[in-house]
């Protein structure tokens, strides 16, 4: 049996556990190919940007399950799981993935909501009278 790899990307609240082997370049999220999930093209292009970097588009095929967040952070998400597999593969394409700023976490998430206010800064109108 092939080896596969299996590493996990967070981005605000979506997590993409993400499991690389070697074969054709058919990267697949939630059963479906990643073109028909994320429709929109600068998101299919930040799944791809990894494989890009170390131009190894055609050398692994990715299957990805993401869950929660939207779709800009379930894309990241899964940029950031993949950039993590290649790591665990192969060590020297770390510096041209670091480089990139492909292995950073972004750890930004929503601010919560306040009590008392109307939403985590914006507050009620104040009236003096």
């Amino acid at each position: 049996m092939e080896k596969q790899n299996n590493t996990i990307g967070r981005r605000k609240e979506a997590v993409a556990r993400v499991f690389i082997s070697k074969g054709s370049g058919k990267i697949t999220i939630n059963g479906k190919d990643h073109k028909v999930y994320f429709q929109l093209q600068y998101l299919q292009n930040q799944v791809e940007l990894p494989l890009k970097t170390i131009e190894a588009t055609e050398n692994f095929d990715i299957v990805i399950t993401v869950k929660g967040g939207g779709i800009k952070g379930q894309a990241e998400a899964s940029r950031l799981g993949i950039a993590r597999g290649l790591c665990d593969i192969n060590a020297e394409w770390r510096p041209a993935l670091k480089h990139a700023g492909l292995l950073m976490r972004d750890s930004r998430v929503v601010e919560r909501k306040k009590p008392g206010q109307k939403k985590a800064r914006k507050n009620f109108q104040f009236s003096k009278r």
